[in-house]
């Protein structure tokens, strides 16, 4: 689960682990198909609630229901554990798999994103985050990370090297990735108002897809407004992972710049409709296949 974007904390707080590490899942979270991206969602959704360290087979039940393979299922719980996300433990001819302290706290950041998430911008004082940004054209690598990391944070493109967010808490992040990019010398960041001129919604769907937000939208409630599955750990697992990647490309937006009878305000009424119905099922079944190597 991606660590929210207003509540960065400091690498002291991942313990020996590299904070930038985890950013990183972000990454892995956004590949629909990625093993990591569904590795992660089964770690947040059964390993973090139960508290309990977890056998090799119950992953590879689990991963394997969801198309995953043996071995490539194998493969990421050894680069989690590289990765400081799992710490193994050998009992007998079994592997068990803790959450390190360092995940466990990364992973009830990002759960309280996913579960917090409305689709919208709660609270908006109806100032601007506004980044210009200049990458030279010839550096397609820091313009890339540029282009990518603004995305990831939020900001939308209304006008080439200027960037716009309505979260205005988001500063010290817009900072640190144009340090990444190598631009932030060449940059400068403003708090701005709207004061007069053309829509605010005209300028707000030049800066962002919202037609491919809705389209996504409709489509997560296509799929889930019936039963994708009749077992318990698939279709719990397939909700929240589908969440969450919206949850990661949604800039979640106030209301009033968003079209009347917007699509995500249903899907969020959808998506806590339906895990409340299905999770209860899938923890039995967690701890069900948890115990059997017991």
């Amino acid at each position: 689960m991606p660590e929210p974007p207003e509540s960065r904390a400091s690498p002291a707080r991942f313990g020996n682990a590299s904070e930038e590490r985890f950013v990183i899942s972000r990454r892995y979270a956004a590949g629909t198909g990625g093993v990591r991206g569904l590795l992660i969602t089964v770690l947040g959704d059964y390993v973090r609630p139960a508290r309990q360290p977890a056998p090799t087979s119950a992953f590879i039940d689990v991963l394997g229901r969801l198309g995953v393979e043996e071995d490539a299922c194998r493969q990421a719980l050894s680069r989690a554990s590289r990765d400081g996300w799992l710490v193994p433990r050998r009992d007998g001819r079994y592997t068990w798999w803790q959450l390190s302290p360092a995940f466990a706290q990364f992973l009830n950041l990002g759960a309280s994103r996913i579960f917090g998430f409305t689709a919208t911008q709660p609270h908006w004082d109806r100032r601007w985050l506004v980044v210009v940004a200049r990458v030279p054209e010839s550096d397609r690598a820091a313009r890339h990370l540029l282009h990518t990391r603004l995305r990831w944070a939020g900001f939308g493109r209304p006008a080439p090297g200027v960037w716009v967010s309505t979260h205005t808490g988001r500063i010290k992040e817009a900072e640190g990735i144009l340090r990444d990019a190598g631009a932030h010398e060449q940059s400068r960041i403003f708090l701005s108002e709207y004061v007069a001129g053309g829509e605010l919604p005209t300028m707000v769907r030049e800066a962002w897809d919202l037609d491919e937000m809705d389209r996504q939208y409709e489509g997560f409630i296509a799929e889930f407004s019936r039963q994708p599955s009749d077992d318990p750990i698939v279709r719990v697992t397939r909700l929240v992972h589908a969440w969450r990647l919206l949850a990661l490309v949604d800039p979640a937006l106030p209301e009033e710049l968003l079209p009347q009878g917007w699509s995500g305000i249903r899907a969020v009424r959808l998506f806590h409709r339906q895990h409340a119905k299905w999770e209860p099922a899938a923890l039995r079944e967690w701890g069900r296949i948890s115990r059997e190597a017991r």
